[in-house]
């Protein structure tokens, strides 16, 4: 028979794409979210816009007359790019918890078989560039870099005391800096690539790209394809440890920086200006994931290919740059 999925945050980025990969898989699909999709038409069965820090919307989410879905994924929360993180602690750290605190309780209690929470490489602690790679089980001793990584890693906890008594099966992936078409450009809560891309489209010809910091922290950036393939991996495996998604490429925020410039074909230079930076490394040992057989495919040069083309048809259409 069909399997059904709902999907908390599919009118979000990785949400979205995830949907499009579960209906490829063959699945019944639920989108769930308090906002529609932005910029594409959800491939979703069904929609419901709910607000899913409320106990009663959690019910609604998951509830299909007397059935349960066989897969929940929440990847819905408050979030954003380094810039939002820094500045909307309290939002994060309130409404995100909500949500986690309602969901897993929801799907537990309802019978719900499987749930995947969406964590993120947010919850280690900072590194510096040359640091050995870091184990999931290296996260405790807890010391994340922010209010958001603090939030996650306690949702994660949450969900795995939930499985201790309950018979539901959980799985939990930290996601590491995904990027690709179809999500938040503008606004504030973009993500780094996204908004370099954004900087870039709206560069004139010999202008600037400002870039907060030196731009010399390192960072692995994962294609959203490769990113949704390994969700839906992990969450049909038996790997019940939280296991951590990203590329192997590390590369500095000036070579996230260059490879957007190229990819344009833009002569433009970087300027380095004041703004919140985050950690100085990442470097996230991959071997859960790569046991189960996935491997990020997507360079980060390819993976701006897809995303930047996107993006500047945005600005074209939203400022006639």
């Amino acid at each position: 028979m069909m399997k059904k999925a709902v999907v908390c945050g599919a009118g979000g980025f990785i949400g979205g794409h995830l949907v499009a990969k579960l209906k490829r898989e063959g699945y019944w699909v639920r989108g769930v979210d308090i906002k529609e999709h932005e910029f594409r038409t959800l491939e979703a069965d069904e929609f419901r816009l709910l607000d899913l820090r409320s106990p009663e919307n959690c019910w609604e989410a998951l509830s299909m007359g007397g059935e349960v879905p066989d897969e929940v994924y929440q990847l819905a929360a408050d979030m954003g790019g380094m810039g939002f993180i820094h500045t909307a602690e309290c939002d994060i750290m309130h409404n995100s918890a909500l949500i986690n605190v309602h969901m897993i309780d929801v799907a537990a209690k309802l019978g719900v078989p499987r749930y995947f929470f969406s964590s993120s490489a947010c919850v280690y602690p900072d590194m510096k560039p040359g640091d050995p790679m870091m184990t999931e089980d290296q996260a405790i001793p807890a010391n994340p870099d922010n209010e958001y990584g603090w939030e996650k890693l306690y949702a994660e906890r949450m969900a795995q005391a939930y499985g201790r008594h309950y018979p539901i099966e959980i799985r939990v992936a930290r996601f590491q800096n995904c990027y690709g078409p179809y999500g938040t450009w503008r606004g504030g809560r973009e993500k780094a690539p996204a908004a370099i891309c954004r900087k870039v489209a709206m560069a004139e010809p010999g202008g600037v790209v400002e870039v907060w910091g030196d731009g010399k922290a390192v960072r692995g950036f994962t294609y959203v394809d490769d990113l949704v393939d390994g969700i839906y991996l992990l969450t049909q495996s038996d790997l019940q440890k939280s296991a951590n998604i990203g590329a192997d490429e590390y590369v500095t925020v000036n070579d996230l920086v260059q490879t957007v410039i190229d990819v344009s074909g833009k002569d433009v230079r970087i300027e380095h200006v004041d703004g919140p930076v985050g950690v100085l490394a990442r470097n996230f040992s991959k071997a859960r994931m790569n046991e189960l057989g996935w491997e990020a495919r997507i360079s980060l040069r390819e993976g701006i290919e897809q995303t930047y083309p996107w993006i500047a048809e945005q600005v074209r259409e939203s400022y006639g740059a």
